[in-house]
């Protein structure tokens, strides 16, 4: 077992850099929508990432789940709950909400991720209950959800697609949160396999629903391709070895952090380089979203 200290200056520009790529990929993805349609953004991403992690897995010796025991079988079931939860179905969620929301607006979702955990755990993962001060910052946090999709969303008056593509970013967080939960149930295994397994599996289920219903995508511009390229390669492959270097080092409680930076950058990509505007009731969302998360983590986050 890898011994858990302090992080130092190395760590935490490490976690700067996680919350950097990840903030980035919603700008990754509105390009790559200029050229590619949602399914094809999506196979497209975990495709990339499946290879260049795979090879990354096997150069530092960290090979995929086997097939000898009951075990490998159930880790493989996880790597298949990882494959739909955590890749297959939110990536194309939030490829499909990123036509008709901002970069932004999607990443500010993100953050309710850790939030939706809380009632989860409760049920599903053992000795992880629900407190007093998590319920608190969980209804804080479902408020602001609320404000962020806007009443809108819950009419009848002829919705637009905006309203139906905010709910698909939240379903997303939804698909990450269970996915979580599949993660933590698994049987221990090196997580560098563990996710190569799972984005192999998620290949194998998006490239063939990518070309059926969307066709061989034609040569696009530079612009779509540097984006797919830059979901496959940075938040994919290259955010899991950080991930993997950030656990061993400081333990998952310091990763918590990297939660409070994704929707922040989110925003600022989508302003600053893709001249998005955001209504002031997302920026209260995020404030209210990020401050249920903060009560709700307040005392994991205690370091000695």
């Amino acid at each position: 077992m890898t011994t858990q200290s302090s992080p130092g200056l190395k760590i935490w520009l490490m976690l700067l850099s996680l919350g950097v790529i990840w903030g980035a990929s919603f700008m990754g993805s509105k390009m790559a929508l200029t050229g590619f349609g949602p399914l094809t953004v999506a196979a497209g991403r975990i495709s990339i990432g499946a290879v260049l992690l795979t090879a990354i897995a096997y150069t530092m010796g960290r090979r995929l789940p086997g097939f000898s025991s009951k075990t490998d079988l159930r880790i493989w079931l996880h790597c298949l709950g990882m494959a739909i939860a955590s890749n297959a179905l939110p990536f194309t969620l939030l490829s499909w909400g990123q036509l008709h929301v901002s970069s932004g607006f999607a990443g500010i979702t993100m953050a309710v991720v850790p939030l939706l955990v809380l009632p989860l755990a409760h049920f599903l993962i053992p000795g992880d209950r629900m407190s007093r001060r998590k319920f608190i910052g969980f209804v804080i946090g479902f408020f602001g959800v609320i404000v962020l999709i806007g009443p809108a969303a819950f009419g009848n008056s002829g919705a637009e697609q905006e309203n139906l593509a905010r709910i698909a970013c939240i379903a997303a967080a939804c698909c990450y949160a269970s996915g979580s939960i599949i993660t933590r149930l698994c049987p221990p295994t090196p997580v560098m396999g563990f996710s190569a397994a799972a984005l192999l599996l998620a290949s194998l289920i998006m490239i063939p629903l990518s070309l059926y219903f969307e066709g061989t995508p034609a040569l696009p511009d530079s612009t779509a391709l540097a984006g797919i390229l830059y979901l496959g390669i940075m938040p994919t492959a290259v955010a899991t070895v950080l991930l993997v270097q950030i656990i061993n080092s400081a333990g998952p409680t310091f990763l918590v952090l990297v939660n409070y930076q994704v929707p922040v950058w989110a925003v600022i990509f989508g302003v600053l380089l893709l001249n998005e505007t955001l209504p002031g009731q997302f920026i209260g969302a995020l404030s209210l979203i990020l401050l249920g998360l903060a009560i709700s983590q307040a005392r994991r986050l205690r370091f000695r």
